[in-house]
């Protein structure tokens, strides 16, 4: 299978070639050239264990990587969680199910692609012999899961930036506890949006990229969506069969989770639909109400993960939507004005959702009286208005409840907790504070990168 950039600037890449790269040539991102037809293996894949599954969707575009290695790859991804089936489907009543995507190492659904990827750049190191320094933004959970899955990994630097101050206390813990020699977290003096600027433009210097051997981990890599497709299909699979036309309710702020359960949708997975579950900063809930995709004000909010007010990943679904022509000049025209409206503009399938704090705090009280069940702040952006047309609807609840203490126990009387993260607390924070200047990092990243 071969991968074309979103933008039509480059040849296309073989999948070991895209997932090294990270961030195609011309500034756009990867982009399968076509997609397979998997309605007729459904059958076949249920009853797969995680790991099996994850093998069976990712052989279908790894073509380039042995079956045995990409099996193994799969299988060691997936040992480290702490539950058999991985991604527990948990039914809270006739029609509402929450899937439990916070049973990783650290605790948050970026586990189930940043442990894949780990591994997979792994096996890409040991057979080419090459060193890179992946680089990468996180608004909380993508850094820790980033540095989990490749710590310690030899012939590779991991460089995390992400605003200091706009994450959780745990968050910044997990990311710069670590001890690891090749970890180098990086606290901005911005906003997400800011270290996700700074990242796009230090893989827009090609020079500089060729050099230090740059490689993405954020959900611009392909892999991370390719992998996380695999939990749309994992869940229709385990719901019954008399329930099998479901409305996948997703908290976002990157776009790039619910791009995974929408692509699942077009290799083939039947009846499905797809509500994006934001917070107070919520341009892709104006998006889906409107047809504009327009900045706002960045606001911080009890849900850190989602402030952000530039989804990168809406760049794929502009791609399938209406090709290279027409990402290259909504890309150009919102660099311009923060601002782009779409003529004819079609949902495909899509709602949104808006909760602010006072909201989130409300819907955790009440998710708990009604079905027992502890909800982080996140996931409860998506139990706003769950109207339903006869469809299933299963909840992506995407972070452990524990990674946000102070809130959570603030609404419900008790702290949820996790021995995992009560371990980092007696631990040392190194990370390097630094202006939001891409110049800056650039320095940082040539002095301390593996060469």
């Amino acid at each position: 299978m071969r991968f074309v950039s979103t933008r039509g600037g480059c040849e296309p890449r073989s999948f070991s070639d895209a997932v090294s790269e990270g961030l195609a040539p011309d500034g756009g991102l990867f982009v399968p050239e076509s997609l397979p037809d998997i309605s007729g293996s459904l059958d076949s894949w249920a009853g797969l264990p995680y790991s099996e599954l994850c093998f069976e969707f990712m052989r279908l575009f790894a073509d380039d990587i042995p079956e045995d290695v990409l099996y193994g790859v799969a299988k060691k991804s997936y040992s480290r969680f702490d539950v058999p089936e991985v991604a527990p489907l948990r039914k809270l009543d006739d029609s509402l199910y929450l899937l439990e995507l916070y049973h990783g190492p650290t605790l948050a659904f970026k586990d189930f692609a940043l442990q894949f990827l780990g591994n997979l750049y792994e096996h890409l190191l040991s057979i080419s012999g090459r060193k890179i320094n992946v680089l990468g933004a996180t608004s909380g959970d993508t850094g820790s899961a980033a540095i989990s899955g490749l710590l310690g990994k030899k012939n590779v630097n991991i460089f995390i930036l992400y605003p200091d101050g706009k994450i959780s206390p745990l968050q910044e813990r997990q990311m710069t506890c670590t001890g690891a020699s090749n970890v180098f977290p990086i606290a901005i003096d911005g906003s997400f949006d800011d270290a996700q600027a700074i990242v796009k433009s230090l893989f827009g210097d090609l020079e500089f990229k060729r050099k230090y051997g740059l490689s993405a981990v954020n959900s611009i890599n392909l892999a991370r969506i390719l992998a996380q497709c695999v939990y749309y299909i994992y869940a229709w699979l385990k719901l019954p069969k008399s329930q099998k036309k479901v409305k996948f309710i997703v908290p976002t702020g990157n776009f790039g989770n619910v791009l995974a359960g929408w692509i699942a949708s077009k290799c083939g997975l039947p009846d499905c639909s797809f509500r994006v579950a934001t917070n107070r900063n919520d341009i892709l809930y104006r998006l889906f109400n409107s047809g504009t995709y327009e900045l706002g004000e960045l606001v911080p909010s009890c849900a850190p993960s989602m402030d952000i007010q530039v989804a990168s990943n809406f760049e794929r679904f502009i791609w399938y939507l209406a090709g290279a022509d027409a990402v290259r000049s909504a890309m150009e025209g919102f660099s311009k004005t923060g601002k782009w409206e779409f003529k004819n503009f079609r949902s495909e399938g899509f709602s949104a959702s808006r909760a602010d704090d006072s909201e989130i705090e409300r819907i955790i009280a009440d998710v708990y009286k009604r079905y027992g069940a502890v909800v982080d702040p996140h996931t409860a952006c998506a139990f706003k208005d769950l109207s339903g047309d006869g469809e299933s609807r299963v909840i992506l609840s995407t972070a452990h409840p524990a990674k946000f203490p102070v809130l959570v126990g603030r609404v419900l009387g008790k702290e949820p907790k996790s021995e995992i993260l009560d371990a980092l607390k007696s631990l040392r924070i190194t990370r390097k504070r630094m202006p939001a200047k891409a110049s800056d990092i650039r320095e940082y990243i040539a002095e301390n990168a593996i060469k």
